[in-house]
């Protein structure tokens, strides 16, 4: 499996922002696979968030929320996966593009793209993706409510990606719904991001976690006004 998520601290003048990345091999972000076999504990993870009705996905709208302290920013997106096609929204800029036929000119906006869904969209990441091991732990305490919780953790592989190497850990209940998450830049034992998985919604049989905040609430990153099509 592929490296395509980076959750990796990106810090501005105003606000922390959890920034993921895409590879450039990935599996199309289309239907389930149908065939039959034994699921792995990714795939139930992903079946738990409806990725069975990702076919009948046609448009996703959403906007992206991250307060931190003080500090608010937003911006807001329109995808149109089977088309490939993205638009941007933001207070400085509208960018229209298609993610088969970037070029350099349009890195930092497509980085924010995939940031910003693989936070609304990481369970089907998880079938989505390649380039990364991982290992289950049954029964972990976890570590923002001390939840007895399965852990998964994740780690990329050094080559692929804007920054390769990194390790996740997500933290599931025994209906394979993510909790909680951290992210551990290179690897490293300590974790730079704990926040939570909260506010469970549902459309067209997509579920999605609209809050997450860590452990003093002063940071929180949500999604408002999501429409899927």
């Amino acid at each position: 499996m592929k490296k395509s998520i980076l959750i990796s601290l990106l810090v501005t003048t105003t606000f922390f922002i959890v920034g993921c990345q895409e590879s450039t091999k990935k599996k199309t972000e289309s239907s389930p696979n149908k065939e039959t076999k034994e699921l792995s504990i990714l795939e139930k993870i992903a079946n738990a968030n409806g990725y069975e009705n990702w076919k009948d996905v046609n448009k996703i709208t959403y906007t992206f929320n991250v307060d931190r302290d003080s500090s608010h920013f937003q911006r807001t997106w329109h995808w149109s996966p089977k088309e490939e096609k993205v638009t941007l929204i933001s207070s400085k800029d509208t960018i229209n593009y298609h993610t088969n036929q970037k070029d350099s000119t349009l890195t930092k906006t497509d980085q924010a793209f995939i940031n910003d869904k693989y936070w609304l969209l990481f369970p089907f990441q998880l079938v989505w993706d390649k380039g990364f091991d991982y290992t289950v732990k049954e029964e972990v305490n976890s570590p923002l409510h001390k939840e007895t919780l399965t852990e998964i953790s994740i780690s990329y592989n050094n080559e692929d990606g804007y920054t390769p190497g990194d390790m996740y850990k997500i933290y599931i209940d025994k209906e394979y719904m993510i909790k909680e998450w951290s992210f551990h830049p290179q690897g490293a034992e300590k974790a730079a991001l704990i926040n939570t998985w909260e506010d469970y919604e549902s459309q067209k049989g997509i579920k999605f976690a609209k809050m997450h905040q860590d452990s003093t609430g002063s940071f929180k990153l949500y999604f408002t006004n999501v429409s899927i099509q």
